[in-house]
Formats: C-alpha cells, structure tokens, sequence
C-alpha cells in the first residue's frame, strides 16, 4: 500500500518485447573457443548461454525487431507511436546519432520525432524518465522506448572477467500517459565520477580517434572487476534508502524487483542486501548474459509476462553503469 499522499507521475507501460540474435552461445561453447575443460565459463561466468550476433547483424535492425514484437504482443498500430526514443548504450555509429537509424530500420512513421538517451547500462531508466515528462506535456501521446546493444562486438577475449559475461539482445517498451493511477513514485540518477575509468571503451569519439591518437585496443571493452564492484557496493545501501524515502515506502513494500543483470555475483550481492524472494528478483541473467542497456527493459519484459508486473504492486528498476552511474526508478503499473 502507498504511504500518505504520494501520487505518481503518470505513465503506463501499454507493451513490451524483445530481440535475440539467432546464434546461442553456450557455455561448452566457450569452452571449447578459450580451450578449457568443460564446466569452465558456467563456473566463472554463471552463463548457461547467452545470444551474439554474427557480423551481418545490425544493431539497429535488432531494436526494430523489439519494436515490432512490442506493438505486435498488444495489437498496436505503429502508426499509433508518435516518438522514438533509443536508449542504448552503444552507438551504431558517431554520426547520425541511434534512433535515426532505428527509425528507419523500424516500421514506425518514417517522420517522428526520434532521439537517444544514453546512461549507458541505465538508459532505459533514464529514457522512460524522459518519456513521462513529455507525456505530461501533452505533446506526445505514445512513445517507444527501445533499448539494443551489440556488446559481442566490444569484446577483448584475452580478458576473462569481462568477456564471459556479456550478451547481445534488445527490448522495446510502448507508454503513454494512462489515466493517473500508474506512473512513476520515484527516480534517481547519481553519477560518481572517482569511477569513470573503471568501466569504458575509450575510442570511437573525440577523446581518442585518428587525430589525437589510437590503437586497437581503445575500442574494446575494458573493466576493472573488484574496484567497480567494491565502489558500486559501498554506494547502493545509501542510495537505495533515498530511492525509497523519495517513494515514502519500504523494501517491505516493493513487489517486485527489476535490477540490472550485470553479473551473478551482482545479482547474488543483490538478492541478501534486500533479502527479497527469488520470485520476487528478475534473474534472466543464466540465459542472457549482461545486455549492456537491453539488460534492464528485457528484464522488465520477463517480469511482464510471468505476471509480476501487476497493478497497484511497486516495481524497483535498478541498476548501476559506467560513469560510475546509479540509477533506480519505482513504478506503479
């Protein structure tokens, strides 16, 4: 039940889908691909399998294959949606920016308003931020949100930590301003900037490019495990009290809890501090891998369609990104 007179800002999550490239990778896969004994990457990675594209795959037209599954799952028309809005991580390239290119691989009208959110792995919270606030203008009436990244393409095999974990995916959410009794209670975006260096891919900008200098390696993904684990760990309890308190409600309170599928261990660490139910946590973490920004809407989507994303029950989206980023939304379906 909501405490006192907290009303939401409005918006209801009408639809969502998902994308999967259609190459599993499993974790006897990787075995045999990094030449270790069989029971390996499950072990360090926590992965039964998770999906990569192969090179012809474009990322753009994986999100429009989200989009599609969301507007086909509830029937709606494309036509319908009258903004675009990308929220990946990833870049399809520097110039012209994600939801362009989207757009035109999607089916939606080819002359909406489209732009991207970048949070990197919290975009979607960041984006469906956004999202009510422009509802709430008025000016829009229905927006897909898509989120879609490659991260196959980042990887330095050579770094174990970093390489088993990750999966390519996408997923889309429709919303559209409802009729007051769903929204959103709180959100919270905290940038730590003493951790900016401990997660990146360094080129493909104005930092590091042809000009100012480059090698190989700056376009690979890099991470510094335990520091950003240890810094992300002594962060989230504080946080997440001023989460709730903005909501004015408890842990006791959240039915259901969408978090960021970074890691097993993440996920594990996650589970005891908020001594939640495994019914109550999303893990699609064992068959997906880290999505990178499609982790936490295609986690959404689980919990949609498993029922657990019902009316009048708070949801926690939760997640922490490069930047070092925390960012946490509660929403009322």
């Amino acid at each position: 039940m909501l405490k006192g007179n907290k009303l939401p800002v409005p918006i209801k999550i009408i639809s969502t889908g998902i994308a999967l490239p259609p190459d599993k990778i499993e974790a006897v896969d990787l075995d045999k691909k990094l030449n270790k004994p069989n029971g390996y990457s499950l072990k360090r990675s926590g992965i039964l399998y998770r999906y990569h594209a192969d090179t012809q795959l474009q990322q753009a037209d994986l999100a429009a294959s989200a989009i599609s599954d969301a507007l086909t799952r509830c029937n709606i028309a494309g036509e319908s949606i009258d903004l675009l809005i990308s929220a990946c991580a990833l870049p399809v390239q520097a110039l012209p920016y994600t939801a362009a290119h989207i757009l035109k691989a999607s089916s939606l009208p080819k002359t909406i308003t489209c732009f991207d959110v970048n949070a990197s792995c919290v975009s979607f919270i960041s984006a469906l931020q956004v999202a009510a606030g422009l509802l709430n203008t008025g000016i829009y009436k229905r927006i897909a949100i898509v989120s879609a990244d490659l991260a196959s393409r980042g990887l330095d095999w050579q770094d174990e930590e970093s390489s088993l974990i990750f999966g390519d995916g996408a997923a889309c959410a429709i919303v559209e301003q409802g009729d007051g009794k769903s929204g959103i209670l709180s959100c919270l975006l905290e940038t730590h900037t003493n951790g900016i260096d401990l997660c990146e891919i360094r080129g493909g900008g104005s930092r590091r490019n042809i000009k100012t200098g480059i090698e190989e390696h700056d376009f690979l993904f890099h991470m510094q495990g335990k520091p950003l684990f240890k810094l992300a760990s002594s962060l989230i309890e504080p946080y997440l009290t001023r989460l709730l308190n903005q909501a004015g409600l408890t842990l006791a309170d959240i039915a259901t809890v969408i978090p960021h599928q970074a890691s097993h261990l993440s996920l594990e660490h996650m589970r005891k501090r908020l001594n939640i139910s495994s019914e109550g946590l999303i893990d699609i973490y064992r068959f997906r891998g880290n999505q990178v920004s499609a982790s936490i809407p295609s986690a959404l989507h689980e919990a949609v369609i498993t029922q657990r994303f019902n009316p009048g029950k708070p949801v926690m989206l939760i997640g922490t990104a490069a930047g070092l980023t925390l960012g946490g939304m509660i929403l009322l379906p």
